[in-house]
């Protein structure tokens, strides 16, 4: 799948952007048909320690999905997206085995 990661106001590193990637392409083993995921990345000016906002779009052939989460790191927060949209597609899923 491809995943494009765009970090709003600083420079993301290597490893995040490895880690985000691999998180985002386990979601393919729940559906196949994924085109691709855009991924945003942003802090938030608050002094609040859950001040990182990773947000994902995943685009699925006649739909897309929208996950935005605020953690304290964009790990957790790719952790928690990724299993937001692991039971949407897992949802979508049935409704189309059900219409079949």
């Amino acid at each position: 799948m491809k995943v494009i990661t765009q970090s709003v106001n600083f420079n993301a590193d290597k490893k995040l952007i490895n880690f985000i990637q691999k998180r985002m392409d386990k979601l393919d083993q729940f559906y196949d048909k994924v085109i691709q995921s855009d991924v945003f990345l942003k802090l938030d000016n608050t002094s609040d320690k859950e001040n990182k906002i990773f947000e994902a779009k995943l685009s699925v052939p006649g739909d897309s999905f929208v996950v935005k989460k605020q953690c304290r790191s964009f790990e957790e927060g790719a952790d928690m997206a990724a299993a937001s949209l692991e039971r949407q597609l897992k949802k979508r899923k049935e409704k189309l085995r059900a219409h079949l």
